[in-house]
């Protein structure tokens, strides 16, 4: 069973910072890309940052500059660092992790974790 784990989620002020961490653990055999994504009330989820199995990486145009996504293949953990945050940034955040569970081709799926809640005040 594959689990993804979230965590560093919490209340901040604005123009400060927190490090988001999510473990991947369970019966994996390769993780390719992962990535972040957020939710805020009467929104979309949308894609925030994502990076490959290799350490290239891509961010939403709104945290450009702000955020940095990084990835310890050792550890099976994705990370994100958000800095300057703004209260437009509430929301909760949700890793994706695309996994092969077997060493076979075409069975990639992708999983999410569970959430964790970003709050950024005023």
């Amino acid at each position: 069973q594959v689990q993804l784990v979230e965590s560093g989620g919490g209340l901040v002020q604005t123009g400060g910072s927190l490090r988001l961490s999510c473990a991947v653990s369970g019966s994996i055999f390769v993780i390719n890309d992962m990535g972040w994504y957020r939710q805020a009330p009467g929104k979309q989820r949308e894609l925030v940052a994502a990076i490959t199995s290799g350490g290239n990486s891509n961010y939403a145009d709104s945290v450009k500059g702000r955020f940095t996504i990084s990835r310890d293949n050792a550890k099976n953990t994705v990370y994100l660092q958000m800095n300057s945050l703004k209260p437009e940034d509430t929301a909760v955040y949700y890793c994706n992790a695309k996994i092969k569970i077997v060493p076979a081709i075409g069975v990639w799926r992708e999983y999410w974790g569970q959430g964790t809640q970003v709050t950024v005040s005023s």
